[in-house]
């Protein structure tokens, strides 16, 4: 049993044979008593003073002197102001080994009987998977291997953004440049060809706008805006506040780039309305349009495939834009009809929903047209999941630049009805950028999901043959540990930091062996098994341990290997990675440390030598377990 529940039952007991009175377990305040003070866990006895009429430090003496007599496992209790302090004896874990090596389960939960549904992923179909795609992926996965690890049933799901005018601008410039080139034509990922034509439109588009600046009617919509004194004056604030020019050349280049862009691709731009004019029959089910656009979304899924496969990620279940963004418009022109509507329409006929009440603001569902926004779409995918699974409960995971349509998608759901609406949670996460700067998929300078991981894998491999620490293994098996090493190195790197806060990727940083790094933990997880070899070689034979007296570095390891369920608790309950990764880490650390300060294999002591191969055996399985939740593989060798 978890010491933690151990001590709580006793406590309980406790209280019971002194005082002949019952608490209830949440009254009892246990806390990890800090290295620096002697003890293992701390009881507060300040709760029960009133119920037993005692000061809280006759209170800790008697329960001290109580809990030594119920409990073998304990050490000693000492009483200082109202606390009682324990000292977990060897007894219980060199008792708690055995068990962690019986239990192949160790740190896992039984299940919960609730359900929640993991969107991540969620890519558009106009370009490859980037680096920000990478972190995504990485959070939405290991937070479903957390939930399923703390017993919920997980189902994980992502939404295909497979529809929409930046997908007609890939396949518009294939036609127009694309001289009917195909990923076998060309020996190209799928992906990553239709993402070529986005780019090689983007360029066109700049070329051909840039031109037109120099016409009479752009020259007439900057000097309206000039002549705007207001939102010109904060304009040249703005400018003046990042140490930039502001004279009429800066203010003309920022009206184009910033300001009106976006109206001149609605407006003038003939590569523009050619993209829209495809949207267009695109909806009205063109037969050649979309068969152009079923056949580049196939290269892109056979891509996307690839990619999702080696970074060691998969999915319950694929909804599309293009089947679903009819669903949530549907939903609210039903709900319209109904007396008590929650939404209501405007006099162009658009319609809303007032959430001022609910400290957000009128947010709008479906445009004057009738056609649905995100936010209806999402209302409509939602629905559709909780037909499909009768989720409980359902996480997001989306960067945070999306935080108030998130409040507000909960909010309506919410009103709709929805039991599972109050327990959505949006896994909100920062920007992702290499240390040579931010990323921009337009003008094709974002770093390329697949070309990232191969060159981690490369520079893997020529750190090991410079090394030749694999030279004795064959070929295929050196190569799928580069594998391993290079893409756990990734995923940690990643997923050490806080969703919440922005970060930057350091490739070079992420494969070093020493520091808080992927390949530093596996090392640990490497050496676990080299002593196991060590031993074979040896012919040690291994005895009983049942009077070993613990080193302190080993009472330290075991601690931490203690802690690992109640890690897995913490990370699903907030919804973070990070407290896995890092908890990998502090273990690897304190193993690390073992390896250095103790002579494991002591023939002179075969007790303390049997001891610590199993506990060895058992920070194996634990790095395992807590490495899988995130995606690491455990290498026996790098």
């Amino acid at each position: 049993m978890n010491i933690e529940q151990l001590l709580k039952d006793n406590v309980v007991k406790a209280i019971e044979t002194l005082y002949d009175k019952t608490i209830n377990e949440k009254q009892i305040q246990l806390k990890q008593i800090p290295k620096d003070v002697e003890g293992d866990y701390s009881i507060i006895t300040f709760p029960f003073a009133k119920q037993l009429g005692k000061r809280p430090d006759e209170i800790a003496a008697a329960l001290g002197t109580q809990l030594l007599a119920q409990m073998s496992v304990l050490a000693e209790a000492k009483s200082i102001k109202g606390f009682c302090n324990l000292s977990i004896g060897d007894s219980y874990w060199r008792g708690f080994v055995k068990e962690v090596l019986q239990d192949k389960k160790y740190g896992t939960q039984p299940a919960n009987g609730e359900t929640v549904v993991v969107e991540y992923a969620s890519p558009n179909t106009n370009k490859p998977l980037h680096l920000g795609h990478i972190r995504n992926n990485l959070l939405g996965y290991g937070t479903a291997q957390i939930l399923e690890a703390a017993g919920y049933t997980v189902k994980k799901v992502q939404i295909v953004n497979d529809r929409g005018v930046h997908i007609c601008k890939s396949m518009l410039a294939w036609q127009k440049w694309g001289n009917g080139e195909t990923p076998e034509s060309t020996g190209t990922k799928g992906d990553h060809l239709v993402g070529k034509y986005y780019v090689l439109f983007e360029k066109h588009f700049k070329v051909e706008y840039n031109a037109w600046q120099d016409s009479a009617k752009a020259n007439e919509h900057l000097q309206q805006w000039l002549a705007d004194e207001k939102v010109v004056a904060r304009t040249i604030k703005g400018l003046e506040k990042k140490g930039k020019p502001a004279d009429e050349a800066a203010l003309g280049a920022f009206f184009f780039k910033e300001v009106f862009k976006n109206k001149y691709f609605n407006l003038y731009s003939e590569l523009g309305l050619a993209a829209k004019e495809m949207l267009q029959k695109w909806e009205q089910g063109d037969t050649a349009v979309r068969e152009l656009w079923q056949t580049m979304n196939g290269w892109v899924y056979a891509g996307f495939d690839v990619s999702y496969k080696r970074l060691g990620v998969d999915f319950d279940k694929l909804y599309y834009e293009s089947d679903t963004y009819l669903v949530g418009r549907d939903i609210v022109q039903d709900n319209l009809k109904a007396k008590k509507s929650i939404f209501f329409q405007k006099d162009d006929g658009s319609t809303w929903i007032d959430l001022r009440n609910d400290k957000l603001d009128e947010k709008v569902v479906l445009r004057s047209d009738g056609t649905s926004m995100y936010i209806t779409q999402d209302i409509g995918t939602a629905t559709l999941r909780n037909q499909d699974f009768g989720m409980d409960s359902m996480v997001y995971v989306v960067a945070n630049e999306q935080d108030y349509h998130f409040k507000v998608l909960f909010k309506i759901l919410e009103k709709l009805g929805h039991k599972y609406a109050k327990k959505c949670h949006h896994l909100s996460y920062g920007m992702v950028n290499l240390t040579t700067g931010k990323m921009k998929s337009r003008e094709g300078t974002v770093v390329d999901a697949d070309d990232l991981m191969n060159k981690l894998v490369a520079a893997v491999q020529y750190e090991s043959e410079s090394r030749e620490t694999l030279s004795g293994l064959p070929e295929a098996e050196q190569k799928k540990i580069w594998e391993q090493v290079a893409l756990s190195a990734l995923k940690f790197y990643i997923l050490k930091v806080e969703p919440k806060k922005s970060m930057t990727f350091d490739p070079k940083q992420s494969i070093e062996l020493q520091g808080q790094t992927g390949p530093y933990i596996q090392n640990a997880h490497v050496r676990t098994q080299s002593v196991q070899r060590m031993v074979s070689n040896k012919g040690i034979e291994p005895i009983g341990y049942q009077d070993y007296e613990l080193e302190e570095v080993e009472r330290d390891i075991l601690i931490l290997v203690h802690e690992l369920p109640n890690v897995i608790q913490r990370a699903a309950s907030g919804y973070n990675p990070a407290d896995v990764a890092n908890y990998l880490y502090d273990l690897a650390k304190a193993y690390h440390k073992f390896w250095n300060d103790v002579k494991i294999l002591d023939e002179n002591n075969l007790a303390a030598t049997s001891f610590r191969l199993d506990m060895s055996k058992a920070v194996a399985q634990v790095l395992r377990t807590a490495g899988t939740l995130i995606g690491m593989e455990m290498p026996n060798r790098m």
